[in-house]
């Protein structure tokens, strides 16, 4: 297992993206200034301001791009969850714990049955 920490101003999912990792994102906990996340069966995110505290946060990383979802909540405890995009600005700290996999052994490819660019497994 690896640690992460985002800094104050780092958005979530380009940190992670940027980072070239490929593996799980196992637990993730944090605040967040505002979130930007993509509700079940939307088309665009939603945004949300906070301050936001992270309750969880997990997903898969590749070359190809980062599958995450997170729930949050709001300063009333109100709770919120989706797909992580970009946008999710780092407020004081985000801890992240990752299970880190050999480079190329996850991709990420156009399935015609979702219409969505999925995990796939690759031989290493």
């Amino acid at each position: 297992m690896q640690a992460l920490r985002l800094e104050p101003g780092d958005d979530v999912r380009l940190a992670l993206q940027l980072d070239g990792r490929t593996g799980f994102v196992v637990a993730g906990i944090g605040s967040l200034a505002h979130a930007q996340l993509r509700f079940a069966g939307e088309l665009a995110p939603t945004r949300i301001d906070g301050p936001l505290e992270i309750l969880t946060l997990s997903g898969s990383l590749t070359r190809d791009g980062a599958h995450l979802h997170a729930s949050v909540s709001d300063a009333s405890g109100r709770v919120l969850g989706g797909h992580v995009c970009a946008g999710c600005e780092v407020r004081t700290t985000v801890e992240l714990l990752i299970s880190p996999l050999p480079a190329g052994s996850l991709g990420r490819e156009f399935d015609a049955a979702t219409g969505h660019a999925e995990l796939r497994v690759r031989d290493s």
